[in-house]
């Protein structure tokens, strides 16, 4: 426990050390002659000695006084300065935003910067996940997932960016294909997380996807990249998540890509939909999905 005087008896020493004058401090502080005096007299009874000498024109400050008014003035300047930071830059808020890893690592983390600029008083913590259940325990705040409407009525779903799927490979791969039905025969890779990528992207292009069940199989898409890229197969992958690697040369799409119908989608607990940082992740979301896709 603090062993200190009464604060505004400090308060009312400070105004009155810095005027010399008990009824100019009273002035600056909102109060009568007669507080400042009172709250005077309460400090000096509590160190047991004086702090001023009253004479007809004002008053002086004591030895004891001044060696007080040094640091107490310091330390209100402090007070003051940390508490108008605190009021100009309100406490962070923290949301929680889960999504399938290869959307965080390739599309919102190299975007993450740019939120945190514009919006410094929202944390953003990101977690892999893609479980509506999550909503509901409130684990965390917002999801991102790949799927269709229908939706839940206890979701807010948003639909953000459209997926078109298509065969990634490495450029080193053998046997490139340049048809749909080149690919029957050759090492294809699936991943549990999107296991009806192949089926989807093979009725788009009105081949049976029976015929594209075969090769490897990985538990993550990031994995199943990886595998491609390193000559292991050609995979099957969302445009968006695979951006980069074919900017960077690592991957190919050599039969580009084709809408199958899902999006990758915002999912908020309908209850929480009009708390304010939740509505500025949803707003700025929308905004990257837009600039994305322009």
């Amino acid at each position: 426990m603090r062993r200190l005087p009464p604060l505004n008896a400090l308060r009312s020493f400070d105004a009155a050390a810095r005027c010399l004058s008990f009824s100019a401090a009273a002035e600056e502080l909102c109060v009568t002659h007669g507080a400042v005096s009172h709250q005077i007299r309460q400090l000096e009874d509590w160190l047991g000695q004086p702090l001023f000498t009253r004479h007809a024109d004002g008053v002086k400050v004591t030895e004891a006084g001044q060696r007080l008014q040094q640091t107490t003035a310091q330390a209100l300047d402090m007070l003051e300065a940390r508490c108008a930071e605190i009021a100009h830059h309100p406490q962070a808020t923290e949301l929680t935003l889960g999504a399938p890893g290869s959307f965080l690592a390739n599309w919102l983390i190299p975007r993450l910067e740019h939120f945190e600029a514009r919006h410094p008083n929202i944390r953003l913590r990101l977690q892999t996940g893609a479980d509506l259940a999550e909503l509901a325990s409130r684990r965390v705040d917002a999801l991102v997932i790949s799927g269709h409407a229908p939706w839940p009525r206890e979701i807010q779903a948003t639909p953000l960016l459209a997926e078109a799927v298509g065969p990634v490979c490495a450029p080193t791969w053998p046997n490139i294909p340049t048809t749909a039905s080149a690919l029957q025969g050759q090492t294809l890779l699936h991943t549990a997380s999107r296991k009806e990528a192949w089926a989807d992207w093979a009725r788009a292009q009105h081949i049976d996807p029976a015929h594209l069940t075969t090769g490897r199989h990985f538990d993550h898409l990031p994995l199943m990249l990886e595998a491609a890229a390193s000559g292991l197969g050609i995979g099957i992958a969302p445009q968006l998540l695979v951006e980069r690697d074919i900017a960077q040369g690592r991957l190919l799409a050599p039969l580009g890509f084709v809408p199958c119908g899902a999006y990758f989608t915002l999912c908020i607990a309908t209850r929480r939909a009009n708390e304010a940082a939740l509505q500025t992740l949803h707003q700025w979301l929308l905004e990257a999905a837009l600039t994305s896709a322009s």
